[in-house]
């Protein structure tokens, strides 16, 4: 080769990496399109790049340390500097957050941004209630409020991706995971679920580049909350009905609030696993809905498909699994190990590979991490907003919301604020961990406000406070399950003299806050270890009790109901647990709340829901056996869906409705007069509930199909309209077709599921 050839040469090799190089780049052009700059990206990634975007891994080293030696961690560090990681989840801090982006961005080839995710499922440090307490709200504008404090400390704390709002419907109480839930209603749930994202992701598709947003995921799809026996993990089986009316509905709500990600459920649907479902993720979300997010896997789901028995190995279960429309495999390794290889065989196409790599760095465009990989990583940010007397207040009014009451003869409540003797008991009172809830990985414990210290500002009363026996063996933790004290019964004699000597005694009962959560069913649903005993002696003694319930699901309270005077559901509500409760007590606060599912009076009743179908037999005639019933209690809930009581009184009247029969497309106008009747000013949720008489599948016997959120000061009366439109009067068939037929309705206007005004409409 001429010494001219040779300077030729170098010429174009020059000129050839320089256009490399732009290209390179070229993805970074924040004045292109997203999908271009998706495009230009994509044409750069290897097939291994490409499949590493769709791997994500739980947090396996100090990551502000020395690399890992020797092992799996060694592994992943490896496969993080290949770029054949496309997100990590576990990781918190900005420090933390920082160092692994760095490696991510500035260490692989072409340097693509981690997605850092996290379970901030009601809060992070400063802890709203639990999210079934927050349903209880009714409240839109607060749920999405205590969803906005939850973005902001997460994204000040480097994550950018959460793995919440769980929008599953649920009927049966053993089950641990109603406590991170809306319910049991679809209508209410799809309200909420809306709230939820809204406040996590913002308004507008563009809000989710702000710097205090995060990508909100909808979970689990779908059908995870009808495990069979409540049993976490366990087998679901239902019919298209329930799952196209009761199920689905909440996951669209989801998506049609522009949710960026869902995670798929662990349980099997008509025989195949949800990870491997193509009839949830390709059918029904990615097509009929056109949901261009990304699908995860729950944690390890993929290589349990094994298990399932419906794959035979690690590799039919990653073909079965990203056939079916799972985008992203949490902590299963499969895709990672096994994925390439079936591409290069032949058994998984390669555009499902690019389908699902897009969706994936779509959403990171979305983030804005292309443009600032770092956005998240602002230590003085991280120290102004996480714990704020700002998200503290935010929590406590979120916590008030939450609370609702039971039960009030006597007219216990609200405590007086001077001169009562009042007696404080049990365990739960003066604890600040339980109160936290369960899913509360990155709160410290003892961060809550107990009910104690609450109570401790109002010091115009002679407050005594007796612990009672023991409530646990051993320390709860999130890893292990709670033992419970059920013989030592010290304690027992100082609170009995303590309740003997006041006027009114309350005491806190319930759960440990993690005695509800994943994998925390229970079979028995009252209260555990010695706190029935301690309730029935204590009332021996002084039966002005006060019973405030600390608990992440409905409990069964028969003797309770029956017995004490007074009953307030106050959940676990988080960080301002104790002034949130303390503030109602004494009627600072009236309580506002209402069921979002319904409490069964024994565990016998499980499932037990309002939205029920009638059967052939529903009630007794000519006074024979021979009817839908239990031989030993009643049908009815001990408290039913939507019910809660005020310190005040409601009274309903003049239930309108606009015409007598409507055509098909018309608005259904319903009006109602509220009036406060009582002696205080309070806040009601005035529902609407329908019944389709007659249609080509049986409707429940009652569904919810409109509610509002009231103020009204004493003697005030307010007129309250709701619409129904053919979104609310419809049904899906089996085949998931939405049906709009004529006929009769029933509605129903009150302040509750089971009692209100009643009338009725025809739809021609």
């Amino acid at each position: 080769m001429t010494a001219k050839n040779l300077i030729f040469s170098g010429l174009f090799c020059l000129l050839s990496f320089g256009v490399t190089q732009a290209q390179n780049k070229s993805h970074l052009d924040k004045s292109k399109p997203t999908e271009e700059r998706i495009d230009l990206l994509m044409k750069q990634m290897t097939l291994e790049e490409k499949v590493g975007q769709m791997n994500q891994y739980n947090g396996f080293w100090e990551v502000t340390g020395p690399a890992p030696k020797g092992g799996n961690a060694e592994l992943k560090y490896k496969h993080l500097r290949d770029g054949w990681v496309g997100s990590m989840l576990s990781v918190r801090g900005v420090k933390q957050v920082r160092a692994v982006q760095k490696i991510a961005v500035e260490e692989t080839r072409l340097g693509i941004p981690l997605i850092i995710g996290f379970d901030v499922i009601h809060g992070y440090k400063t802890l709203s209630p639990i999210p079934l307490a927050e349903a209880a709200s009714w409240d839109m504008e607060a749920i999405k409020k205590s969803a906005q404090i939850a973005a902001d400390e997460a994204s000040a704390s480097g994550i950018n991706w959460t793995f919440a709002p769980m929008v599953d419907i649920f009927r049966d109480a053993r089950w641990g995971r109603v406590m991170e839930g809306a319910g049991e209603d679809p209508f209410l749930g799809s309200k909420i679920a809306t709230a939820r994202v809204q406040g996590f992701q913002g308004d507008t598709k563009a809000d989710l580049a702000k710097v205090n947003t995060i990508a909100a995921c909808a979970k689990h799809f779908a059908a995870y909350g009808f495990a069979e026996a409540g049993r976490d993990y366990n087998t679901v089986d239902m019919s298209n009905s329930t799952l196209y009316n009761i199920v689905l509905p909440p996951f669209q709500a989801a998506e049609e609030a522009g949710i960026r990600t869902f995670m798929n459920s662990f349980n099997i649907l008509n025989g195949i696993p949800a990870t491997g479902s193509s009839f949830l993720q390709r059918d029904i979300l990615k097509g009929k809905w056109k949901f261009d997010g990304y699908v995860v896997t729950d944690w390890g789901s993929i290589k349990e498909m094994v298990t399932h028995g419906y794959a035979k190995d690690s590799a039919e279960a990653t073909e079965k699994a990203v056939k079916a429309g799972s985008d992203m495999d949490m902590e299963s390794y499969n895709y990672v190990n096994d994925l390439v290889k079936l591409v290069k065989e032949g058994k998984v196409n390669e555009s499902l590979i690019d389908d699902a790599a897009r969706r994936i760095l779509r959403v990171k465009f979305e983030l804005g991490l292309f443009d600032n990989p770092y956005k998240y990583c602002d230590e003085a940010r991280e120290k102004a907003v996480i714990g704020s007397k700002a998200n503290n207040d935010g929590v406590l009014d979120m916590a008030k919301k939450s609370i609702v009451l039971l039960k009030n003869d006597k007219n216990l409540l609200p405590l007086k604020k001077s001169g009562q003797k009042i007696a404080l008991i049990g365990a739960l009172a003066n604890d600040k961990s339980s109160p936290l809830g369960s899913w509360r990985l990155a709160a410290e414990d003892n961060s809550a406000v107990s009910v104690l210290e609450g109570m401790q500002q109002y010091k115009d009363n002679t407050l005594t406070f007796e612990k009672g026996p023991e409530l646990l063996l051993q320390k709860a933790t999130f890893l292990f399950e709670v033992a419970y004290n059920t013989t030592d019964k010290s304690g027992f004699d100082a609170a009995k003299k303590a309740a003997a000597n006041a006027d009114v005694v309350v005491m806190v009962l319930g759960e440990n806050g993690y005695q509800s959560g994943e994998s925390r069913s229970r079979t028995n649903l009252d209260l555990p270890g010695l706190q029935q005993e301690l309730l029935e002696e204590i009332y021996k003694v002084n039966p002005n009790i006060v019973l405030v319930l600390n608990n992440g699901r409905p409990l069964a309270l028969p003797w309770a109901a029956k017995n004490i005077p007074a009953i307030v559901e106050a959940w676990q509500l988080g960080t301002q647990t104790g002034n949130a409760v303390a503030q109602v007590l004494y009627g600072d606060y009236n309580p506002s709340g209402k069921l979002p599912m319904s409490f069964p009076r024994n565990v016998g009743q499980c499932p037990i829901y309002y939205n029920n179908y009638s059967t052939g037999r529903p009630i007794m005639t000519d006074n024979n056996v021979f009817w839908s019933h239990y031989m030993d209690v009643e049908n009815t809930p001990q408290f039913p869906f939507g019910f809660g009581l005020s310190y005040t009184t409601f009274d309903y009247k003049n239930l309108k409705i606009n015409k007598a029969a409507f055509a098909k497309g018309e608005a259904v106008k319903v009006s109602v007069e509220v009036t406060n009747s009582g002696n205080y000013d309070g806040k009601e949720v005035v529902q609407l509930y329908i019944h389709d008489v007659a249609a080509s599948l049986a409707r429940p016997v009652k569904e919810l199909k409109g509610f509002e959120l009231i103020a009204l000061k004493k003697g005030e009366t307010k007129t309250v309209t709701l619409t129904l439109t053919e979104k609310e009067l419809g049904f899906y068939d089996n085949e998931g077709n939405y049906l709009v037929e004529p006929g009769t309705f029933k509605i129903r206007v009150g302040g509750s599921s089971d009692k209100g005004l009643e009338s009725s409409f025809e739809l021609k």
